[in-house]
C-alpha cells in the first residue's frame, strides 16, 4: 500500500493540533512521494515549512500545512515496514538449520539495505538494484553494515548459494567513492572461505579504509538439524586456537598501519580456544558489539566496576541462567559477587536441546531447555534470566515459552535482568 500507516501519535505534538490519528496514512511530504520511514526522515529533516498529504481509512484525502520550530519533531510513529526477503542460498544460513514447530517469523530471511540502515542488520547487497544504490547515495544511508564473506566473486556465489550477483568489490568502491561508511563481516568456514581467501578478503577489504570502517570474522553456527544440507566443517577448540594465532598478530599489524582497530575476531573464538581475550582498548569503540564482538571483555570490565560497589544484599540463595559458552566468566563474576553480598549464587549453564549441544550462546538458550537443566536442582527464592534470551517486547523464549509459564512449571519466582553485570546486581538487590 502507498504511504506510511500512523500507528501512534504523541500527545500535544503538531500532528495532535493537525488532527492526525492512528490508522491514517502519510502519503506525501511536500510532494514527495513516501516509501517508507526513511524517506519520511529525509524529506522532514531539513523543511521547517512542510505540506503533508494524509489519507483517512474512509479514503478521504487531506492536506495539510504547517511551520514548526527548527528540529520541531511532528509527534507521528509508524508501522515497522515490511522487510524485502532474503533470495540466497547459503550454505552456512542458519534459518536453514532451525527445527520446526517455531514461531513464523524466526523462519522469515531479510536482505533489506533499509534495515542495514536503520537498525545494523546485515545485508549482502546481493538483491540491490542500481536504483537503490543511488538511494542510498542520494540520501547519505550510513553507515550500512554488509556481509562480506570473501571478495572472491566465484568463491562468493558458492558461499550464497546464488550464481549472477553482482560483484561485491564494485559495489563497495561505489559506496566509498560516495563516503558512505561501513561495518563488514566474514562468516567464516573452514576449509572454503580461510587462508588465502581470507587474506585475499582482508587485504582488499582494508584497502577501502577508512569509508569500510571495520571488519569482523566470526565462526559459522552449526546445528544439530543440518539434514539434507551441504556438509561443513565446525570452528573447534584446535582450529580457533591455530586461528588466532595467525590473525590476532595481523589484526595488530593493521591496527598500526591504518591507525585505529580495523580487524576483529568474534569473541566465540576465545571462547572455544580458551584463550584469553586481548586488551580492551584492541577494540576501539566496538564497532561490532552486536556482532559477539568484545562483548565478553566489555562484561569483564563492567563486572569489575560492579564488583567494586557491591554491597551485601542478604543471605538468600538464588541461580543465575546462561548459556553454556558464558558459563566461565558469569561464573567467576558471580563466585566473587557472592563474597562482596553474602549471597549464595548458583550459576546453571543450560545445554541447547532445541538447537543442539553445539550451539552453546546464551541468545539462542530455549525455555523448556532451561525447564530441563533445573533437574535436581535447588534454586533458591529465585531464577534470574538475562533479558538476551527473550524476544524483544514480546516476552517469550525460541520456543514460544512465556517468563509466566517458566515460573508456573518450576513453582519459583523468575526475574529477568538486563544481561550485565550491572544487572544482575540490580535484580538480586530487588529481592533484598
Amino acid at each position: 500500500m502507498k504511504g506510511l500507516l500512523v500507528e501512534h501519535v504523541t500527545t500535544g505534538s503538531i500532528a495532535e493540533e493537525l488532527e492526525v490519528e492512528a490508522g491514517d496514512r502519510l502519503l506525501a511530504v511536500n510532494g514527495q512521494a513516501l516509501r517508507d520511514i526513511i524517506d519520511y526522515s529525509y524529506y522532514t529533516a531539513s523543511d521547517d515549512e512542510l505540506l503533508l498529504e494524509i489519507e483517512k481509512p474512509d479514503g478521504e484525502l487531506w492536506e495539510l500545512e504547517l511551520q514548526r520550530e527548527p528540529g520541531e519533531p511532528l509527534g507521528l510513529t509508524f508501522s515497522a515496514p515490511q522487510p524485502a526477503r532474503c533470495a540466497n542460498n547459503c550454505v552456512f544460513c542458519f534459518v536453514h538449520q532451525l527445527p520446526k514447530g517455531l514461531r513464523k517469523p524466526l523462519y522469515v530471511k531479510d536482505e533489506d539495505y533499509r534495515l542495514s540502515f536503520l537498525n545494523g542488520n546485515y545485508v549482502t547487497l546481493a538483491n540491490l538494484k542500481p536504483s537503490a544504490l543511488s538511494r542510498i547515495i542520494e540520501q547519505r544511508l550510513s553507515p550500512l553494515y554488509i556481509s562480506v564473506h570473501a571478495t572472491n566473486p566465484i568463491l562468493r556465489e558458492l558461499l550464497l548459494g546464488k550464481p549472477g550477483i553482482p560483484p561485491i568489490m564494485a559495489q563497495l568502491q561505489q559506496l566509498a567513492d560516495a563516503r558512505i561508511a561501513m561495518h563488514t563481516q566474514v562468516v567464516l568456514c573452514p576449509g572454503l572461505n580461510d587462508g588465502v581467501e581470507l587474506e585475499r578478503t582482508v587485504r582488499e577489504l582494508a584497502g577501502l579504509y577508512p569509508a569500510v570502517q571495520s571488519l569482523a570474522v566470526v565462526p559459522l553456527g552449526l546445528t544439530a538439524h543440518r539434514q539434507k544440507l551441504p556438509q561443513l566443517t565446525p570452528v573447534d577448540g584446535d582450529y580457533a586456537r591455530r586461528f588466532i594465532s595467525v590473525w590476532e598478530p595481523r589484526a595488530r599489524k593493521l591496527r598500526k598501519e591504518l591507525g585505529e582497530p580495523f580487524l576483529f575476531l568474534a569473541d566465540e573464538f576465545y571462547l572455544k580456544a580458551e584463550l584469553p581475550f586481548p586488551p580492551i582498548r584492541e577494540y576501539g569503540d566496538f564497532p561490532q558489539i552486536e556482532n559477539g564482538v568484545g562483548m565478553v571483555p566489555l562484561f569483564n570490565r563492567e563486572a569489575a566496576q560492579t564488583l567494586r560497589r557491591a554491597r551485601p544484599v542478604g543471605n538468600f540463595r538464588a541461580t543465575v541462567v546462561s548459556g553454556v559458552s558464558a558459563a566461565g566468566f558469569v561464573g567467576e563474576f558471580l563466585n566473587k559477587l557472592a563474597e562482596k553480598t553474602g549471597l549464595e549464587l548458583a550459576p546453571l549453564a543450560v545445554e541447547n536441546r532445541l538447537f543442539g549441544a553445539i550451539v552453546t550462546v546464551s541468545g539462542l538458550v530455549a525455555g523448556n531447555d532451561i525447564i530441563a537443566a533445573l533437574a535436581g536442582h535447588e534454586i533458591g527464592a529465585a531464577l534470574l534470566v538475562p533479558d538476551v534470551m527473550l524476544k524483544e517486547g514480546e516476552g517469550v523464549f525460541l520456543d514460544d515459552l512465556s517468563l509466566e509459564e517458566l515460573q508456573r512449571r518450576i513453582g519459583c519466582r523468575v526475574l529477568l535482568f538486563d544481561s550485565t553485570p550491572g544487572g544482575c546486581y540490580r535484580a538480586l538487590r530487588s529481592l533484598k
